[in-house]
């Protein structure tokens, strides 16, 4: 494989580029819910559905994906994704019941299946190792921008048209994308189908992987991440206003801050991760620091003006884990099976993601938003110990499965 350094930057640009539009296509329906919900009638529970259908599909998707991946390549595997999330964009586009919307949001859940284990499969094959800790960082990153653009994008065509032509200019975003990643990363995937004989020969049996404690401690992390990521993204809002008792565009721009911040930290993370500190201690200083801030912030102690510095902070923290994080798992990755472990590992993301509104959303309804502030951290602070389960028994589960 070629190591040259204009070769992994095209390698981290082009991922970074189809992970960004993943997480585009995460935000394809949220941002028109106030038109779709105008024009079909629907109930802010129906339009919730809509998400889980998306997220429930692409978490078990995407451990079958990890699979697919393992056996036919990560190029053809993105390639798909973005093909599906292109149909699924055209489907929403043409959709004149709540049934087709649901069977639409599943076959978009299915697309956004793939993106993590063939991402993470391609960037361990053909970057560098010393290079991997910024790959991480820009494939965060990416994903963060993907976040922004999507309401942007679309709000802004459903204000100039309807919301029907936005999801549908949605389209030509992955089939331009598609086009651009089959065209610069058709030579990778010829390199891969070249080596899977020989790969083949060496890869872990089927799911002998999942009888790693390790794997399964990686899951963990990501499922409580996600649940504390799943707080902020869908109550912190509602929480923070009242426990401030400041307007909602301020909560909002808390929520702003911290993804900006988050942003921020995923690029110095890449640095960190590059360098001589250890992983999990990377990890366990950034989300204490995270989630002591957020229960910092569920007291109310300081007034109004604290909000957005505050979360700045923790996202700060949780976005300076990313790189550290994803390189945790790679070290607990069994030869072979880089596929199948990332599928498994990342599909706790959607889980935790899908979870956490109706846990938070439990909390607010009992008229406890502080407990949202203090869950949130609980849920970052508890995570360490995942990570640190993973350090302790991933390089001698990967010795013996070998």
């Amino acid at each position: 494989m070629e190591n040259t350094v204009r070769h992994d930057y095209k390698i981290i640009g082009l991922i970074g580029l189809g992970h960004g539009t993943s997480h585009f296509f995460h935000l394809i329906l949220p941002p028109l819910f106030p038109w779709i919900k105008l024009e079909f009638g629907l109930s802010n529970a129906e339009l919730g559905l809509l998400m889980t259908a998306f997220f429930v599909v692409s978490g078990l998707g995407q451990i079958l994906a990890g699979f697919v991946v393992d056996r036919f390549g990560a190029v053809s595997s993105i390639i798909a994704g973005l093909g599906l999330s292109g149909v699924a964009s055209i489907g929403f586009s043409l959709s004149d019941t709540y049934g087709s919307l649901l069977a639409c949001a599943a076959i978009a859940g299915l697309g956004n299946s793939v993106f993590h284990p063939a991402d993470y499969s391609l960037l361990n094959k053909k970057v560098n190792p010393t290079r991997l800790g910024h790959a991480y960082s820009v494939h965060g990153i990416s994903g963060a921008l993907g976040w922004a653009a999507a309401p942007i994008f679309l709000v802004g065509f459903a204000t100039l048209f309807d919301w029907r032509t936005a999801v549908a200019m949605s389209a030509i975003v992955a089939f331009v994308v598609l086009a651009t990643l089959f065209i610069n990363l058709r030579s990778e995937e010829i390199s891969d189908r070249s080596k899977f004989k020989f790969e083949n020969q060496k890869m872990q049996p089927g799911l002998a992987f999942l009888k790693l404690k390790c794997i399964w401690m990686c899951f963990g992390f990501f499922l409580i991440s996600a649940l504390a990521f799943g707080g902020i993204q869908s109550f912190a809002p509602l929480a923070i206003g009242e426990v401030y008792a400041v307007p909602h565009a301020l909560a909002i721009g808390g929520v702003t801050a911290y993804m900006i911040s988050s942003a921020v930290g995923l690029f110095f993370g890449g640095f960190l991760a590059s360098g001589k500190y250890p992983h999990d201690k990377i990890i366990g200083v950034s989300l204490s620091i995270a989630g002591l801030t957020a229960i910092f912030l569920s007291f109310g102690f300081l007034g109004g003006w604290s909000v957005i510095p505050l979360m700045a902070v923790i996202g700060f923290g949780a976005g300076l884990v990313g790189p550290s994080r994803d390189l945790l798992v790679r070290s607990a990755t069994p030869k072979g099976a880089t596929g199948r472990v990332y599928g498994v590992v990342y599909s706790g993301l959607d889980v935790g993601i899908a979870l956490a509104p109706p846990i938070f959303g439990l909390v607010m309804d009992l008229h406890h938003p502080a407990w949202i502030l203090v869950m949130i951290g609980i849920f970052q602070i508890t995570a360490i110990a995942a990570a640190i389960g993973v350090k302790q028994q991933g390089v001698a589960n990967v010795l013996t499965t070998s």
